[in-house]
């Protein structure tokens, strides 16, 4: 198999193999996603009948069961499909699929947390079966592929293929509820849910809820903050990503809904229900059988109903379709006996002999016979405790085009804001079901009619196709930020000019920022934790042993750690962003001053760290720093637009004393220290025709500025910046700085400026 443009991941294929009487037989699926799939322009067959598109996914059988002949004839008519299969053993099936997927993830998302199970051995099969689709996506995707990944089974599939394929577009869409940060971080294994998704370019929800309930987690488990939608991974090992977040309501085949109303199958089984129902109102309830749809909750409100309303008797029926599910999970064998058990109840104590008044099927059933119910229906009862979307709701609707009817739609579903027109509920709420039944029942006509067009308009447009086609869309314009994002990053052919420029060069000066640039960011900041390793030192010693070199270390750290640290080697050094030069051994102090306003700062700053756990204030000669970067993201913002506002108060506008924002920190510092005149002094002493100048905060900015064009410039992270160039991370600054420090030693003439 060649490689492929388009490639469709999910856990189960819209195939399905069976063996039956010792032969395979293969069932295609009719499924939403199917239905959306088929209809992209993308990956169409060509002439030569090799396709551009390829599903990979389960399908639907064990390899226990199966010889290797077998497999081999399942994955060749499999191709006929345009599909590719992912085989899994029983024990896979049993800890992934109903194991981690449905005993774990599925309650724990749906707010049912107390169902949920935890178990290693669960998450254990759950990483291993995604390492095996990982390992067939790669075996199909080319460097140019588009890779759709779908739902919560598959979760940390994006980070492993971003590794396997770096170059990639991949896009993951939920086909479940995002819960919030208070449910999701009981999940043990949170953080590397997270930086799986986190390996997709775009990660698409349902609704703008589970998106922003994903980026609060992405923010409070892993730190990394968002803007308009777009989650920023500035670290050493996410090669300078961005990671947009949307959210894409699913739709409906709004047509095939529309065209099969006209078919002779479903006018007749309309013709069934009025006659078997003639004279009854007929509230339809059609779920899979789960404890999420809220069934329990509508059998009782429709008790209440029948308890409250007695004139109703023998005028209204609920029909009750739950259509099987996991049978074989002992949670849903109870829910199932407990539902059976309820409507027998219910029947016995309102029921007469002519008369039932829920008739109940545990079944699936055939397309047209749903079609004729939903039409044929006076209300629709739709009461989840927690859905993703809710398709129901939208067929519903769809089937509604020459008759009336009352959709009474759950605010917990995902389909709600979609469908304002609808009567809302409270699923919990037993009253306001009942209320709604009954106003449903009495709705006019008129305004049955008007509610339900305005809902078709609506889902008429927005189908499945539709959002399909729009999620690949922002996929790819993704894909061209990513792009353009790397047109400013240092690019081979950059990296080569500037080593000639470096080796042709009379003098060279190296200005290197170090926090965030040469060592990456630590939780305190006490220096010791911060100590440069052996290795950095060998290359500083290596990089100030080439001739006419000069390195310049320019940092906010104070003198003492950056004495300490860098004393020893022959290199300037720029402590406080400035307010201390080491040339040649000696320090000079700038002629700047904090201490008329530090008796007033420092206890304002100390106040604030007491009452927020995980600030810290540091002390430095020229400037005072208050640190947050342990402290929980939600409350460094609302301390820190506080503390701004009382710092201001206690400087004023006219004091020389500047408030800056840095990376997770808020300095307050003399405005005319700055690495932008330590960057003018430097390149005005050292004559050098090679500038080279790398940092990451915003006070490399004001270096970066004070540079000429022709200096090589670069920010560490994807951040906007007056830089030329960007590198992703730490790992990236040094591998660049040590092809400098083996660099061929230039001609004899030059000679030695180091200090």
């Amino acid at each position: 198999m060649g490689k492929f443009k388009f490639l469709i991941v999910s856990n189960r294929l819209p195939v399905s193999v069976a063996k039956v009487d010792g032969k395979l037989t293969y069932t295609p699926s009719s499924g939403g996603l199917a239905t959306a799939m088929s209809s992209l322009d993308v990956g169409s067959t060509g002439d030569t009948g090799s396709a551009e598109r390829l599903w990979i996914g389960w399908p639907a059988i064990a390899s226990d069961d199966l010889t290797t002949a077998d497999r081999t004839a399942i994955t060749r008519t499999l191709r006929s499909y345009g599909c590719y299969p992912v085989f899994m053993t029983r024990q896979q099936i049993r800890l992934f699929y109903e194991g981690y997927c449905n005993d774990t993830i599925w309650p724990l998302f749906h707010y049912f947390q107390s169902l949920a199970v935890h178990s290693s051995e669960y998450w254990s099969a759950y990483r291993q079966v995604n390492q095996l689709y990982s390992r067939a996506v790669a075996r199909h995707a080319g460097p140019a592929s588009t890779i759709w990944i779908h739902d919560y089974q598959l979760m940390v599939l994006p980070r492993l293929l971003r590794s396997r394929l770096p170059g990639s577009s991949i896009g993951f869409f939920l086909h479940i509820p995002f819960p919030s940060f208070e449910i999701f971080r009981l999940l043990p294994e949170r953080k590397e849910i997270l930086q799986g998704l986190l390996g997709a370019d775009l990660v698409g929800f349902h609704i703008y809820d589970y998106a922003r309930h994903f980026m609060s987690s992405v923010l409070r488990t892993l730190g990394h903050e968002h803007r308009r939608g777009m989650i920023a991974l500035n670290t050493t090992n996410s090669y300078g990503r961005s990671v947009a977040v949307d959210s894409f309501p699913i739709g409906i085949d709004y047509k095939k809904f529309v065209t099969a109303l006209e078919t002779p199958e479903v006018r007749a089984e309309i013709k069934i229900l009025e006659s078997s129902y003639k004279g009854q109102k007929i509230i339809v309830s059609i779920d899979r059988l789960d404890y999420s749809k809220g069934i329990m909750n509508r059998l009782e409100a429709f008790e209440q109903f029948l308890k409250q309303y007695p004139k109703h008797h023998k005028k209204v029926i609920l029909l009750v379709v739950a259509v099987p599910s996991r049978v074989e999970v002992e949670a849903y064998k109870d829910l199932r006996d407990t539902i059976e058990q309820t409507v027998s109840r219910i029947n016995g104590v309102y029921g007469a002999v002519d008369w039932t008044p829920i008739s109940y099927q545990f079944r699936n059933l055939p397309f047209h016979q749903i079609v004729a119910l939903y039409a044929k229906a006076d209300v629709a009862l739709i009461t989840p405790l927690r859905d993703g979307m809710n398709l129901v709701a939208k067929e519903y609707i769809a089937a509604k085009q020459r008759k009336t009817g009352v959709l009474i739609l759950s605010e917990m579903a995902g389909a709600v804001d979609e469908l304002p027109e609808a009567l809302r509920i409270n699923p919990n709420d037993t009253a306001s079901i009942v209320k709604s039944i009954r106003t449903a029942l009495r709705m006019p006509k008129a305004e049955q009619r008007s509610r339900l067009q305005s809902m078709q308009r609506r889902i008429s447009r927005y189908t499945v196709t539709r959002w399909a086609k729009d999620f690949i869309e922002q996929l790819e314009y993704a894909q061209e930020m990513k792009i353009e994002q790397r047109r400013t990053g240092l690019a081979e052919r950059d990296q080569t000019r500037m080593l000639h420029d470096f080796r042709q060069a009379k003098r060279r000066l190296l200005l290197l920022d170090y926090d965030g640039t040469l060592h990456g960011f630590v939780p305190s900041h006490h220096p010791a934790d911060a100590m440069p390793d052996r290795s950095l030192m060998e290359l500083l010693g290596r990089l100030t042993k080439l001739p006419a070199t000069e390195v310049c270390i320019v940092s906010g750290r104070p003198r003492q750690a950056l004495d300490t640290w860098f004393g020893r080697l022959p290199v300037t050094l720029a402590a406080e962003h400035g307010a201390w030069i080491r040339q040649r051994g000696e320090w000079a102090q700038e002629d700047v001053s904090l201490q008329e306003h530090k008796a007033a700062l420092l206890p304002l700053l100390e106040r604030y760290a007491e009452r927020t756990p995980g600030a810290q204030v540091e002390e430095k000669n020229f400037a005072l720093v208050w640190h947050y970067r342990n402290v929980q993201p939600e409350l460094a913002y609302a301390r820190n637009a506080n503390l701004r506002h009382d710092l201001n108060a206690v400087v004023g506008s006219n004091s020389g004393i500047g408030i800056f924002n840095g990376n997770k920190i808020i300095e307050i510092k003399p405005r005319n220290i700055s690495k932008g005149v330590v960057a003018d002094e430097m390149l005005a002493g050292s004559g050098a025709d090679f500038v080279l100048a790398i940092g990451d905060d915003y006070t490399d900015e004001d270096m970066f500025g004070a540079l000429p064009e022709s200096a090589y410039t670069i920010k560490v992270g994807g951040s906007e910046t007056r830089a030329r160039f960007h590198l992703p991370g730490v790992e990236s600054v040094l591998r660049l700085l040590n092809l400098l420090s083996t660099s061929p030693q230039p001609p004899e003439s030059h000679s030695r400026t180091n200090r």
